[in-house]
Formats: C-alpha cells, structure tokens, sequence
C-alpha cells in the first residue's frame, strides 16, 4: 500500500497501480491511480471534509459517487481554465489537477461563514422573502450579493476550445450499464445504425463494483464480452464520458462527451435525432432523513460499495449500516469482504426478512430490527452513531461511516423531459416511467424492474422492437442474456425519527425536513410553491437526491398521497454543461461573424468611424480634422442636400424570386398588391407576420413577368429569405416559386443629392438617366464606367437618388471612380448616423426604430393601400377590433417648439396632465432646416395634428407639436427631378 494512500486497500479495484498521479486538493500535494476519480482519490488518502454547504456553511464530504453527489463540489483549475462547481466524483483524476473547496473562507477547515449555522434558527425556509424587503433592501442588498453562488468564475476568457456535433441513428441507447448494453447489442445484431452513450469512463454501470453471474461468468467479464462484441458491429458506435443532458420534441437528444486531454477539444456537444431512443440510465439511491445525516461520513450505501469494489478506497473503518430495503445487506457483506468492520445494520424494518436476518448472523453483524437513528456525533468527520431500537432503548455506537439507503428512484430526468408521465410503484417506493410520450422505451433498472435477471430480459427485448420497427430484424435473433438476481423489497420510511434536529432533505440547498414541515404550515402546499419557497431540488442537483424524499414528507404532513402532491418536471440539463460546449465554435470572432461591405477597406481609408448594424461593420460617420461625430453627421447630411453624397448599402437584402407563381407569392407576401407591378418598375412594400405585425420593408423591382428582385432591410436579409421559405414548404406547396438569396453577390452604391445625376454621367453609362427617361421608381440594367450595373431610381434621402447594383468584387473600383467624379462637386462618403437624419426629415418609415412588436400598418397610415388586398399574411389579424381602436399609437411627426432635437425614446404627455400618450422615435437636428426634427408614435395621432404635447426627459422638459411625418420637401419635387 502506498505510504501517501493510507486508506487505498493493498489490491482489488479497476485502477491501475502502476500509474500513479500526483495533484493537489486546498494546496496539499496527494496521490492517486490511472482511473481514480478526485472522489475516489480524496477517499484514498482519508480526506473527509471537502466542501462546505450553500446557507449554513456545514461541513460537509460525499455522499454519492456520480452525477447524485450533492455536497462535493468543488473548484478545478486556476486562471482562465478554471471550472467552477464541478462534482468532485465526475472528475477524472490527471496528472497535475489542482481542486480545492469552494463556498469556504479563509478555509474549508474553518470557515468564517459557519456562523449561519448558529444563527440557523433566523434561516428557515423562506425567511428571505419575509426580511429582505423594500425600502431597506439597499441596506443588505450588498451582501445578499456577495453571498451568492459557490465558486468564483474566471475572469479571463476561456482557451479552450468545443464542437458541437450532429448525428442520427436508428436506436440511441441512453446508459451503459447491464442494461443499456444489452438493449444496444440486440438493436445492433440486425444492422440498425445504434449509438450507445454511457456518461462514465467504462461501460458496465453498477457491474463494475457489484458481483453478479450473467452467461455463467462473472459481471465484468459479461461487460467486457459485450463491449468487444458491440464494438465489432459496423453499424454501432459507442460514447463513454458522454451525458444525455437534454430529451426534446421529435426524439432529439443533446449529450455532452468529456474529451481527452491534450490539444483536441475539451468537451463535444452532441445533437441526435433517433428514430427510437431506449432509456437505461439506472436508478439513483435515495438517502434517508434523519437528525446529522450530512456529516462528512454518511454516505448513500451504494457509494460505499463502488469506492471500495471499483476503487479500492476505504470511505471508513467503522461502520454503520442505515436502511429499509435489502440491497443495503449487500453494502455490509461487502465491507466485511473487505476488512472493514460493520458495528451494526439499523433497519427500519420491524421484520425484514429472515434470510437476511441469517445472512447479518453469518456475518457477525448485529441487526436492529424497527430501528432508527436519533442523531450523529462528529464535526469535521463522523465519531458516532446513536441509534433507537425497535423498544426505544438507546445504542451509541462508534463510527466513522454510515452507509444510508433509503430505496431507489429510476432516473426519471430524460423520460420526463420528453414529456412523459410517471406512475407510482407502491410494492417499490418509486416513482417511475408511466406513459411514453416520444418513440421512447426504458428498461431496466430505469422502468422500476430492480431484478437483474428480468431487467436483461426486458431491456435485450426492447432492443429488438426498437430495431424491427426501424426495419432491421435479425437473424438468427439473438439470444437474451441470463442472470439471476437478488429479491428486492422495501419499505417507506419518509419522515425523521423528530423533526427538532437538523434532518437534512436537500443537502446542496441546506433544506431540512422542519423546512417542508413550515412550508406546509404556511400553505405552500404545491410541489412547485414547496420547491421555490425552500429551494428544494433547485441548482446543479435538480432534485437527484432530494425531489421524492420531499414531496413524500409533503404528502405525509398533508395527509396525502404521493400521487396526490405531484412532481415538478425536471429541466434541462440533466447534468450542469459549460456554456463552451453550448457555444462550440460559435465564439469570439466566430459567435457572430462579422461581415464587411465590399468596400470596407476603401472605407477605412476616408476616416469611417465603424459600428455595429446587425452582423455588418458599417461606417456611422467620416471624421474629418478636428471633427465631432455630431459635426460629421451635420457636414454629410448637408452634402446630400446642397450637393452629391456616397453611400454604401450593401448590407440591404437581396432576394431573387422565380418561377409562374412568383407574383401571385409575392401578393400574398406583401400587404400591397406586387403583381400589377410592370417590368422594369419598382414598388415600396411592407411584410407582416400572422398577428399584422410589421417585420420588413423594402422595394421590390420586377425583373420579368415571373422574376422579382425583393429588397429587404440590412438586419432582415437572412431572416425574410428564411420566412418565405417556410411558407413555401410548409404551407404552399403547391406554388411554383424559388427563392435565391443574392444579398452578398451584390454590392450597392447609393449617389444621391441634387448633382447625383451629374456625377453618374461624368463617370459614363450606357442608356439615358434623364428624368424623363429615367423616372423615380424605375429601374435599368446598363453599364456604369463600364461595369454591369442594375440601377434604381429609389430614394431614402428625398433627394434624386440612384441605387447602383454591381458585383460585390467591383465595388472598390466604382466607390473610387464615383469619389473621383464628384470630387469638384464637394462629394462626401455617407454614413449610417447621417442617413438615418434625412429619412427622419423625409418622414420615412424605419422598422425596428419607429416600430415595435405590435405595430400594424394601420398604425403607419396604410389603412387606405389594405383596403385594396383580398389577402395576404396578416390580414385576418388585422380584423381584430384592438387593431382599428382609436386610441392606438399611431405614425406621425414632432415639431419639437424649443427648436432642440428630443431625446429619442422620450416620452409624450397632454399638457393637462396625465400618463404616456406615445414616445419618440426617430430624432435628430436637421441642418436644412436649422432645428429639430422627429418622428414619434401617438395615441391617436393622425386625429390630433397642431396638438401640443409635453415632453419630458432625464429633467429635460419641452413642447412639441403633431405634425406630418414629412418635414422636408412634402411635395417630393426633389426626389423627382
């Protein structure tokens, strides 16, 4: 035996002796084997008291030994590749791991917050919601925030790296255990495509650590026969260190694989879609309550039972044994196997069994028939056990384990995600699956069959269904696995022996049974009001351990049945996943990859100033010498109006729609009417959704009787090609129609100002772009400075504008051919900020600025163009009577009086008085017109022009009046010239 191990059995145990690994836990240096985790690792050098509990900072070790551990949670790492919150018994131990303690200061040994536990009778369930309140909330609001979580999250940004990776298989097979290897080996016999996902490093589940016969051989080598046989199917595929953490609509499972170390991934995030997914994810062991059960050395049997057998870790010397079902017995023979002294078993039980009666006897163990514990002895560690028998004589015994079943609950997590619903096993004590919901089947241990035996039969069986459903029958068919298994039985035992200690329900929040009893008192009588007033079964536990223990206590103190009080619906995800293996690749530069216009870099090179719009780099303004943003936006925005100005539009969408049905599609797309429209013509039009909701604009040009050119806006381009996608594959199959997005084959060049005509001639086009040949509203393709060019005669300034489409790769050649042109006109680069100013002058409707989620055309003064549709999206919605109401916010523009631009988002009032009849929008100062300008949304508005309303704004207070949404140019002479 290792001198550095000193609570590591001298043999047994699946780790490999002959690889030791160094690490350190709070800064002490220790050592472990080739497949220890850091719980069996801290078991094996005699480490008890690893973490401290969220409210009352107990002391508290492990419990468990895979994904139930409540108490061991801990901190791994340092720096920026520090992971918080990791259970101590899913950590692979490696060589060089740092862990320590979290939720403790200055040490896990003594911590300063323990004091809770003193004040504990203050920290009753629900004690925040009656103390922290207004208006002194300010007053303790800084240390409710300082106290809150476990761990400190790293500051730096992650290193490493994540996939994220898609798949389908005919059989996905949840669990590798006994069960889930037989179910996946029977599918796979007859060529189904069959992924096997187990979440720990070997396959096997409780085999690893439990004797059993199966085939006539021993446990493992059960395992390893059927791991090599799965691994030679060619259809199979086998994941180990993979959780399913999440089961969704149409049979999608996400999983999370944990990847070796080295300079792959850290972590892979698997999205499955299975034609039929088999559920094997075992049971969890239910602790059972009682006063002291969360001393460092009370642990759930079965754990003790996988340290020592699969670990060969020594969790105690001393031992006592807690139960009321017979599996425990199995804990007890297996310490006495092993050298470790059992003191007694306590089973609450007036009569188990009397071959488990004989099977205590030939062990030397004393039972306790109709006993129960009153309380536990030890502070840093378990010293004590004291125990009342079946007559209420009082035995302490001396103790530093206790080994506690309390029965088993089926991993219900997955079947209740995918929208199943449990059913009560009373002769059990469980809740397990009920009615499947999804192309689902859980076997085994999963559905309740605690009999190995019948659980390999059932779970070889499902494996075959679910194959022969898919279309795979094989032959000859294989045959089921045989073993025979230990008899099971248990009996209740819900509630502690008194309610006045501390009877822990929910170790990770520090609920206690007195903590249901008050709820229950109070009213909070509702599984779900229970669980948000106690925080039972909330955090990275999610009721593992805690969720039946306490409603069962609920239903008792209610005087109902379990069936009765209910359960909450387990949430996603099963187990905590790091927002990196969420995230895959899709981060830093790649979570939203930036897009540069076509002329980005000739951008740079007049001064732009970029932003964000969307996902595009966009130039919100040209700074000159000595220049503000605001003087910038002035100058460009005057260029416009007195003389020529450039800007970029690429980012505007692009969307060709083709075949015979694409005007009658596009009738139906738009809320105005696209196929009276002629060749060669454009047409300013709105898209709603199903509720008459605005969601786009943008001018449609029509190419040819069955060919559109669709514009969008920049932040609508994937968005809108996406929508009428779905409408034609899910609602109009019968229209003959293609969509193409052309958004980045195209950049475009916008001149507009009253010398825009001149500039474009000075540069040579190929047809006429005189006014009477060229109208506003039109459209030609022809050659400009002898580039293909599709130019528009559409304009979002008031001003002549020509929208010039060229291939995006010329767009730096004409950007300087047009600057070149225009440079003795006083040309200016255009940006964003500028731009949206002189549509705000021109009145011009922007959505997403001066619209909102509820915005209908009639709102924006459409009422009279809807009148001339028979149908389109939204249309039925905007019968709705709240849609026609007079009071609704309407379009309409604001003459601010003080001459002063208003804040955008500034409130409206009546100057009588009263609450918000509307807000800004759309603001700026205009230079034309040397004072402010606005647009707005108002109550009523189209029925309140002159009307004066109060302003008021961060202690700004101002007069405007309803006015036309067109402030400059109302008569469009300009755009038209």
């Amino acid at each position: 035996m290792s001198k550095r191990q000193f609570c590591r059995m001298p043999h047994g145990g699946l780790i490999d002796r002959d690889r030791v690994i160094a690490f350190t836990f709070n800064g002490r240096k220790l050592h472990g084997y080739e497949g220890d985790t850091l719980a069996s690792a801290l078991v094996a050098n005699g480490i008890r008291l690893i973490s401290r509990s969220f409210k009352y900072h107990r002391p508290r070790g492990l419990i468990g030994a895979g994904t139930e551990e409540p108490n061991a949670l801990v901190q791994i790492g340092r720096g920026a590749k520090a992971e918080v919150n990791v259970r101590a018994t899913e950590v692979l131990l490696r060589e060089g791991l740092q862990a320590r303690s979290i939720n403790c200061w200055p040490s896990v040994k003594f911590d300063v917050g323990g004091i809770n536990n003193l004040a504990s009778h203050f920290l009753a369930a629900g004690f925040y919601y009656k103390t922290f309140m207004w208006p002194t909330w300010h007053l303790y609001e800084w240390a409710i925030r300082r106290a809150a979580g476990l761990g400190n999250a790293p500051e730096e940004a992650d290193p490493d790296f994540y996939e994220n990776h898609y798949d389908h298989c005919d059989v996905l097979v949840v669990g590798g255990g006994a069960a889930g290897l037989a179910a996946a080996r029977a599918a796979a016999a007859g060529g189904a495509r069959v992924i096997l996902a187990e979440q720990d490093s070997r396959l096997g589940g409780r085999l690893l650590w439990d004797e059993a016969q199966i085939d006539a051989m021993p446990g493992q080598d059960w395992v390893d026969q059927a791991s090599t046989e799965l691994g030679a199917m060619p259809e199979a595929r086998v994941l180990t260190r993979t959780s399913a953490i999440g089961y969704f609509d149409h049979n999608a499972i996400v999983m999370v694989q944990q990847l070796p170390d080295g300079h792959g991934p850290r972590q892979r995030l698997w999205q499955v879609r299975a034609r039929k997914v088999i559920l094997a994810t075992g049971a969890l062991e239910r602790p059972l309550v009682f006063p002291g059960n969360d001393r460092p050395g009370v642990m759930l049997a079965s754990a003790v039972r996988q340290y020592v057998g699969r670990y060969a870790a020594m969790p105690g010397r001393q031992a006592v044994i807690f139960t009321n079902n017979d599996e425990a017995y199995l804990t007890a023979e297996t310490l006495h196997r092993h050298g470790i002294k059992v003191e007694a078993i306590v089973d609450s039980r007036t009569e188990p069994s009397q071959h488990l009666e004989n099977r205590a006897n030939l062990l030397g163990i004393p039972l306790i028939a109709g006993g129960t514990i009153t309380s536990t002895v030890g502070a840093r560690s378990l010293k004590s056990v004291t125990v009342r028998d079946a007559v209420g004589k009082m035995i302490k015994f001396k103790a530093d384990l206790l080994a506690m079943s309390g029965g088993h609950n089926p991993t219900v997590h997955l079947f209740c995600q995918s929208g199943g619903q449990l059913a009560y096993d009373t002769e059990h004590a469980m809740l397990k699956p009920g009615v499947s919901a999804q192309q689902e089947t859980s076997v085994g241990v999963a559905a309740g069959d605690m009999e190995l035996g019948s659980s390999l039969r059932q779970a070889h069986d499902a494996g075959l269904v679910a194959a022969a459903a898919c279309g795979f029958a094989p032959v000859p068919e294989p045959r089921a696995p045989e073993a025979v298994g230990l008899a099971y039985a248990v009996e209740p035992a819900w509630e502690p022996a008194s309610y006045d200690g501390k009877a822990f329900v929910d170790f990770q929040n520090d609920v206690t049974a007195s903590d249901i009893a008050l709820a229950a008192r109070e009213n909070f009588q509702s599984i779900e009001h229970l669980k948000r007033y106690t925080t039972l079964g909330m955090a990275p536990d999610q009721g593992k351990t805690s969720n039946v223990n306490g409603l069962a206590i609920m239903a008792s103190l209610t005087g109902r049945e379990i069936t009765e009080v209910g359960t909450t619906r387990y949430r996603f995800p099963f187990t905590p996943v790091s927002f990196g293996a969420l995230s895959g690749s899709s981060r830093g530069d790649y979570f939203r990859p930036i897009r540069r216009m076509p002329a980005h870099a000739v951008h740079a090179g007049y001064g732009a100033v970029f932003e964000d719009y969307g996902a595009w780099k966009r130039p919100a303004y040209y700074l000159r010498d000595g220049e503000t943003p605001g003087d910038a936006e002035q100058r460009e925005a005057l260029a416009v109006r007195q003389a020529v100005g450039l800007f970029e539009g690429s980012p505007l969408g692009k969307i060709e729609v083709m075949g015979p049905d694409a005007a009658v599609f596009l009738d139906r797309i738009y809320a105005n009417t696209m196929s009276t429209l002629k060749v060669g013509r454009a047409r300013y039009g709105l898209m709603l959704n199903e509720l008459g909701v605005l969601i786009d604009d943008g001018v449609a040009l029509r190419l040819a009787e069955d060919r559109f050119w669709v514009g969008t806006t920049g932040g609508g381009a994937d968005r809108i090609a996406a929508w009428m996608e779905e409408w034609l594959q899910c609602e109009w199959l019968d229209l003959k129609v293609i969509v193409a997005p052309v958004t980045q084959a195209w950049a475009v060049l916008t001149l507009t100002g009253p010398l825009a005509r001149t500039v474009l001639e000075t540069v040579g086009v190929s047809a006429s772009i005189a006014a009477q040949d060229f109208p506003h509203m039109s459209f030609a393709d022809m050659q400009v400075a002898g580039i293909p060019a599709r130019i528009a005669r559409v304009s979002y300034t008031g001003e002549i504008s020509f929208e010039i489409n060229i291939p995006s790769s010329q767009a730096e050649h004409l950007w300087h051919r047009l600057m070149q042109a225009g440079a003795q006109l006083d040309i200016a680069p255009v940006g964003v900020d500028a731009w949206m100013l002189l549509r705000t002058e021109k009145g011009f409707l922007h959505i997403g600025a001066d619209t909102d989620g509820s915005t209908t055309p009639l709102d924006v003064g459409w009422d009279h163009v809807l009148k001339k549709k028979s149908d389109f999206v939204g249309r039925r919605s905007l019968t709705r009577p709240a849609d026609s109401a007079s009071d609704r916010l309407q379009f309409v523009g604001l003459r601010p009086l003080s001459g002063k631009a208003p804040p955008i988002g500034a409130h409206l009032a009546s100057t009588a008085g009263g609450g918000s009849e509307g807000y800004v929008t759309s603001a700026g100062h205009s230079p034309i017109l040397s004072r402010g300008v606005a647009l707005g949304m108002v109550k009523g508005g189209r029925s309140r022009m002159r009307e004066v309303l109060r302003l008021a704004s961060g202690g700004r207070e101002d007069r405007v009046e309803i006015i036309e949404i067109c402030a400059y140019d109302p008569a469009g002479e300009r755009l038209n010239g």
